[in-house]
């Protein structure tokens, strides 16, 4: 059966006034009354503080810790290295490897880079001075014909800029931009239009009325040959796809032929260890600070050692297989006699492929990966995780302790409130006692002042 509390307002320090001899007495009794009756709610306000002081760790834990299952996760990602292509002469071409890339060496002797078609308007009447007022033409609208296929031209406004900016957005294989053919004095600014693709186009310009546009170079595609064939082959781009996933960009020509190498580059695995190797150091000294007699708020609570135990998974798994990788330490991570783990570059890199990736394995198909991120996820899961059970177990405690205290206060405030009315009306009592005591006393004093007794 649950009992209402009238609501009262509660002070820790009540004072009260009296009009009898007795009222400091009775000040004495009140204040000493409520800190009495304070002290069950003093204890729940120092639950609070600790329960809160507790929260804050475990959400700065459940941080750390998933920082670290990040990291454990970065490592998967780069487990399977990535597609690196080098070239023999970097002058003649560039190379780019996608993750579909064949490991393999390639050549490529470039004969010839190619042209584009370019065309430009010729000179006018008049030349124009200012590209931004004035135009090649006064039509409103231009068919711009390229290998035989039509585009209708609009340009926003009437000069050379609107008209060359109105092909640039017409997307038809071709690219329009100005230059000035006079002097510095004497300025003649003309439009060039240029191919989009290394060939012989045809490119032409019509206002309606007259051409607009002359050939000034006509293109060519660029030639190659690959792998010592003597077929030679073309190409409308610089970009040549050598292989899927190995694309080569045409800088110059080659006498000889150049080696593309098509190989596998583990340097972002590399960089995900050694920041695996960061984020466990952070994780470990967090957990450390939460131990021993000057250990933080989570000190001697089991949270500590789960999280322990999920290092030492982490930190000491074996693999026990037939390869030349089987601990962390055969990757270059090694723990120190603190804890602290480091990473050696020189040992990582001396590992054969096929070793790496056997222990490493995937985060479903057994390995280092799999522990370690099964591990971490009991911890660190936003959902289902110790950190974040803790977490609630500990907001639910300061919700539940700050209504009793809501409680406490109100009990309290009624408490007070009809104590100091209940003093009050004693102290009112004696005031009248004490007021009479006085009046008799007077009397007396006048009715025998002058007896010897």
């Amino acid at each position: 059966m649950s009992t209402s509390i009238t609501s009262a307002a509660y002070n820790a320090n009540p004072t009260f006034t009296g009009s009898s001899s007795y009222s400091s007495s009775f000040q004495q009794v009140l204040t000493r009354a409520v800190q009495m009756a304070s002290l069950p709610m003093q204890q729940v306000e120092a639950d609070i503080s600790t329960a809160t002081n507790e929260s804050s760790a475990i959400s700065s834990l459940e941080n750390t810790f998933g920082s670290l299952d990040s990291a454990v996760q970065a490592v998967g990602t780069a487990a399977a290295g990535s597609a690196a292509a080098t070239v023999s002469d970097t002058s003649s071409i560039s190379a780019t490897a996608t993750s579909s890339a064949l490991p393999g060496t390639y050549t490529i002797q470039v004969d010839s880079l190619g042209s584009y078609t370019t065309t430009l308007s010729p000179a006018g009447s008049s030349a124009v001075t200012d590209p931004s007022t004035q135009n090649i033409s006064s039509a409103s609208s231009f068919t711009l014909t390229v290998n035989g296929g039509n585009t209708t031209i609009t340009p926003s406004g009437n000069s050379l800029d609107d008209l060359a900016a109105a092909i640039n957005g017409a997307s038809a294989g071709v690219q329009a931009t100005i230059v000035n053919m006079g002097s510095a004095a004497s300025a003649d600014y003309r439009l060039v239009v240029t191919s989009d693709s290394l060939s012989a186009d045809t490119i032409s310009l019509s206002d309606g009325s007259s051409q607009l546009l002359n050939t000034i170079s006509t293109g060519a595609a660029a030639t190659y040959q690959v792998n010592g064939s003597s077929t030679v082959l073309q190409s409308n781009s610089p970009q040549v796809t050598l292989s899927p996933g190995l694309t080569v960009t045409l800088l110059g020509q080659s006498s000889s032929p150049v080696t593309v190498t098509v190989s596998t580059d583990y340097s972002s695995l590399q960089t995900a260890l050694s920041n695996l190797a960061s984020a466990y150091n952070s994780a470990f000294s967090a957990v450390q600070a939460q131990v021993g007699q000057s250990g933080g708020a989570l000190a001697g609570q089991s949270i500590v050692y789960t999280l322990q135990n999920v290092l030492q998974q982490v930190s000491q798994f074996s693999s026990n297989s037939s390869g030349a990788v089987n601990t962390l330490a055969d990757l270059g991570l090694t723990l120190s006699d603190t804890g602290q783990m480091s990473f050696d570059a020189s040992t990582f890199s001396a590992q054969n492929a096929s070793n790496i990736s056997q222990f490493l394995g995937g985060a479903s198909s057994g390995g280092f990966l799999q522990t370690a991120e099964s591990a971490l996820s009991g911890v660190d899961d936003s959902t289902t995780g110790a950190l974040e059970a803790e977490y609630a177990a500990f907001q639910t405690q300061i919700t539940g302790d700050n209504q009793q205290v809501t409680d406490d206060q109100a009990r309290i405030g009624l408490m007070e409130t009809n104590l100091e009315a209940e003093l009050a009306q004693a102290d009112a009592a004696i005031a009248t006692l004490e007021t009479q005591k006085t009046y008799y006393q007077d009397l007396f004093q006048a009715e025998y002042s002058s007896s010897s007794t």
